[in-house]
């Protein structure tokens, strides 16, 4: 008896989160299924648009936008020229920007080498 107890139970335990994740999913495929509770669900497709900011000469940065920038130290392997006292180059996804140390104020930009 012992046994066929154990078996029951352990069958219980392997089956059951089976059994409700097809429940679960049986009311997220539509409308026109229904919730165990017999509520209805509407599951909206979402349209995500992503919008690349385009940089201006003469822009100034503020000083979190320019936290989130990778200094490039090693401008001559992206053939960019030495920046000038007070400036540095920043990558920003494919675009080099001349950006002054103190201001955030863009001074060049070189887009996608």
């Amino acid at each position: 008896m012992k046994k066929f107890i154990i078996a029951m139970l352990a069958a219980t335990v392997l089956v059951a989160p089976i059994a409700s994740t097809a429940q679960a999913q049986d009311w997220r495929k539509g409308p026109e299924h229904h919730r165990p509770a017999g509520k209805h669900v509407v599951i909206e497709k979402k349209k995500v648009v992503v919008t690349k900011k385009r940089w201006v000469r003469g822009h100034r940065m503020s000083a979190a936008e320019r936290r989130h920038m990778a200094e490039v130290r090693d401008y001559r392997r992206y053939r960019l020229s030495a920046p000038p006292r007070g400036q540095r180059w920043v990558k920003v996804d494919n675009d080099f920007l001349l950006v002054g140390i103190t201001s955030g104020v863009i001074a060049s930009i070189i887009s996608g080498r």
